[in-house]
């Protein structure tokens, strides 16, 4: 079971009878979309903001850099950033929080968006729905180009060296010492332990949650009444602008690979390329307007310029890649 239903539940609950709103209506379409994403990425955001304080104060991240960095470890970082990717059942939006956590954990950048562009774009429906959809041979391929973008998109951003474009506020973290010597050098209770990791996981949470309300409430609008027969028309035709096209309509939306499943059999179904398919998806769960509204409030515009212009670009080359071999 979806580990967020009892959250989508409550959504329901919420649009369709404390308001009324009739469902599979546009509006009400967009209203409990609203309603599902914001309770979920807020939650996610506390709970891994939370986790992260902890692990911040405990871990020796000093230690971690240091062995991160280690030329011995060069590509196998960004590999296994990005297969932690893989089994989180995350959105691009709700990858968001895991995402800040790295950072302000220490954990070199590129690593970080390895792991922020894997989340998404590797998921449930190509790991499970792919090989019934579109054969093993697919799911197989869709998956290693997946990996590929993420580890050589993660180290691209690393070579580039764009951690000045990373806002300060979320690099700066107090290690175990250092809160213990404001204690006058004393471990501190369970309570004041508990009070002191919540009051630092709120410090991240409160910069960023206005702008997750923000940048879902846009990704609902759109969600609830962009009529899906309409992308359906322009991404059905045979030609090399498809591929182009299938990105500049999946980049404004945003929705999980489950949701996009129903367009996707629509459009095999009308003969779309393959690969302006996946170009499609691809875009919708990897790159989303909702997001960048977000990653806007804990980056800078030349950093978020470059994460989208290399994850683009990967979504293109992969996209005529299967166009052409398949």
């Amino acid at each position: 079971m979806n580990i967020f239903y009892p959250i989508q539940l409550l959504a329901d609950l919420i649009s369709y009878g404390l308001i009324g709103l009739v469902e599979k209506s546009y509006l009400g379409s967009a209203v409990n979309f609203f309603v599902y994403d914001t309770i979920k990425i807020g939650l996610l955001l506390l709970f891994i903001n939370y986790l992260m304080a902890v692990t911040r104060f405990y871990f020796p991240m000093e230690r971690a850099k240091n062995i991160l960095t280690k030329k011995r470890w060069f590509g196998l970082n960004y590999l296994i950033a990005a297969l932690l990717g893989v089994v989180t059942p995350f959105c691009s939006c709700s990858s968001i929080p895991l995402f800040i956590g790295f950072m302000g954990a220490g954990i070199p950048l590129g690593i970080t968006f390895a792991f922020l562009i894997s989340s998404p774009l590797i998921n449930e429906a190509s790991l499970y729905l792919f090989p019934a959809m579109f054969g093993i041979k697919v799911a197989i391929l869709y998956n290693l180009f997946g990996l590929t973008i993420a580890v050589l998109g993660g180290m691209l951003i690393q070579k580039l060296k764009l951690e000045k474009y990373i806002m300060p506020e979320l690099l700066k973290f107090k290690s175990r010492a250092q809160v213990e010597a404001e204690n006058n050098n004393s471990k501190l209770s369970f309570k004041k332990l508990v009070t002191y990791f919540w009051k630092d996981g709120m410090n991240i949470t409160k910069q960023i949650f206005p702008y997750v309300v923000l940048g879902v409430g846009i990704g609902a609008i759109i969600h609830g009444f962009v009529p899906s027969n309409l992308i359906e028309y322009y991404l059905s035709a045979k030609s090399w602008w498809t591929v182009p096209m299938a990105v500049i309509l999946g980049v404004p939306l945003y929705a999980n690979s489950i949701s996009v499943l129903p367009i996707m059999e629509a459009l095999v179904g009308k003969g779309a390329p393959l690969g302006t398919i996946l170009a499609f998806m691809t875009a919708i769960v990897t790159l989303s307007l909702p997001e960048a509204l977000i990653l806007k409030k804990v980056m800078r515009w030349p950093l978020l310029v470059v994460f989208f212009s290399i994850t683009i670009v990967g979504i293109l080359i992969m996209g005529y890649l299967f166009n052409i071999i398949l």
